[in-house]
């Protein structure tokens, strides 16, 4: 038996509850995914600045020529990046400098490129 006094959850209210809960979710989970996305493409282009930088600085220490063949020990901690081989190098000013543009690849897309300067300290 029930007395006038008493007061419970009414259908409507418990609805309108869940569907507060379940926006809330919705967001929650929306957040995550972009988060763990973001997360995904910042490793890939890390990975790929820190392969192209390697590349630049065994570049450096090779003999000035206009192409340069990549060892593969480079690409061992980087599985599935890649760099188009050989590296070939343009000539600037009077023929000692040489702009090394390297791209770098992952999965079949570019990810990054990054110039440097390499010189003939020979002449």
């Amino acid at each position: 038996m029930m007395m006038k006094s008493e007061k419970g959850i009414s259908l409507i209210e418990t609805i309108v509850a869940v569907c507060i809960l379940a926006i809330i979710g919705v967001a929650f989970l929306s957040a995550l995914a972009t988060t763990s996305s973001a997360r995904a493409t910042n490793d890939e282009r890390t990975s790929a600045k820190i392969l192209a930088e390697a590349i630049i600085e065994y570049i450096k220490t090779e003999n000035y020529t206009t192409s340069y063949a990549l060892p593969q020990f480079l690409f061992a901690d980087f599985p599935g990046y890649s760099v188009p081989n050989p590296v070939t190098a343009s000539a600037e000013k009077n023929g000692s400098i040489q702009r090394l543009t390297i791209t770098v690849s992952h999965r079949d897309h570019e990810v990054i490129t990054l110039e440097s300067y390499k010189v003939d300290r020979t002449q």
